[in-house]
């Protein structure tokens, strides 16, 4: 990582939010300023590291969804640092034939993901901005068959982007676009942050501000707008424990959640 830091020109005394979320997962690709600034996350809302947890846990299913529901075009907005339980080899365990595209504008994360993915014909990694949708879509292109159904995931991306962006689309519009260019049959899944703790919440959000995104957490009800123009499939959008589990949840406590999730459809 300090190599490949160095290389591209990241200066790894500044968080970012990629690499602090590996750390949540236990992973080792992040630096001290990601881990302390992490840490100090963990103090405010120590539900994050399960929370991270559990959204992968989320990711599993949701991908096992579209697979089995016969998407085989699957699009990784702000995919993150490769871990345990990647989506294509989540989606490789039912059909090898899937497709899966990681977009990430973190150069590191790219080169990262590119050096441990290797050379999978139906893998590819993308280096572009969800915040920019016409180029992402550029980019796209030659990658993905529009014509034919896809799944767009932005887990954990969307509450870095907020409702109007002076550097880009704003979040909405982000999703509006990429539904637009979708074809019937294409799925949307999110997950995205809310603001459980009010009292302790602006503390949060200035570790997140000096970081490489600052945090927009939204309530259920904006969450919800994510999805006008999909049909949202049961259960809805829910706690990352409630979306459709099939083993015990990894929080101990029922009340505590820092986000939810939702998998919607586009319709014929």
């Amino acid at each position: 990582m300090d190599d490949q830091a160095r290389a591209a020109g990241i200066d790894p005394n500044v968080p970012n939010v990629a690499r602090m979320y590996d750390y949540y997962l236990g992973g080792k690709d992040n630096f001290a300023s990601d881990r302390a600034a992490a840490d100090r996350i963990l103090k405010i809302f120590p539900e994050t590291r399960d929370s991270a947890r559990e959204n992968r846990a989320f990711l599993a299913r949701a991908v096992h969804l579209l697979v089995e529901s016969g998407i085989r075009q699957i699009v990784d907005l702000g995919s993150g640092l490769p871990t345990r339980g990647n989506t294509h080899e989540i989606a490789h365990e039912i059909a090898p034939d899937a497709h899966v595209v990681y977009v990430d504008y973190d150069s590191v994360v790219c080169a990262h993901s590119r050096a441990i993915l290797g050379n999978d014909d139906n893998v590819t990694v993308v280096q572009a901005d969800v915040r920019a949708p016409e180029t992402l879509l550029a980019e796209l292109h030659g990658h993905v068959d529009f014509d034919q159904p896809v799944a767009f995931l932005l887990l954990a991306v969307l509450h870095f982007v907020p409702d109007e962006n002076p550097d880009g689309a704003g979040a909405y519009q982000i999703i509006e676009r990429l539904r637009e260019v979708s074809a019937p049959g294409s799925h949307l899944v999110v997950s995205h942050g809310t603001d459980a703790k009010p009292d302790t919440t602006p503390e949060a959000l200035e570790i997140y501000n000096r970081a490489t995104a600052a945090l927009s957490l939204r309530t259920h009800a904006e969450i919800s707008r994510f999805f006008d123009g999909y049909e949202l499939l049961e259960p809805g959008l829910v706690f990352p424990r409630e979306w459709r589990p099939v083993d015990e949840p990894l929080f101990g406590a029922q009340d505590t959640s820092i986000g939810y999730v939702g998998v919607g459809r586009k319709p014929s």
